[in-house]
């Protein structure tokens, strides 16, 4: 299977973008999906989660109320919706499809987003 993430880039301060993570090779909807970030000399960061249909979502606190986790099952997408973006949220971000076995874990290459004036 595979992941691959697209639509980060640089932003200011307040501004938007929203992240797609395309999935191939496994069946997207049996699996619940998360977004980590990784900034510049730090550990990997949990930012979002979403149950396989969708019907469940859990953020960060430093995220709540601006990041919006979204699916689409038939276009095998997962997305997140990033308003109001400050200069901490600059990372690379990537989507990863958990499993109980980390061999079976997948990870994304990741994109870059930057949050600068």
């Amino acid at each position: 299977g595979q992941l691959v993430e697209s639509g980060g880039g640089v932003v200011h301060p307040g501004g938007s973008l929203r992240l797609s993570c395309l999935a191939s090779g496994f069946s997207f909807s049996d699996f619940h999906m998360n977004w980590y970030r990784q900034a510049a000399g730090k550990g990997r960061e949990l930012v979002a989660a979403i149950t396989r249909d969708g019907g469940s979502t859990n953020y960060a606190d430093s995220v709540k109320g601006r990041f919006t986790i979204s699916r689409d099952n038939a276009k095998n997408t997962l997305y997140l919706q990033m308003n109001n973006l400050k200069p901490e949220d600059t990372a690379v971000y990537y989507c990863k499809r958990p499993h109980m076995n980390p061999e079976l874990e997948y990870w994304g290459q990741g994109t870059q987003v930057t949050v600068s004036s």
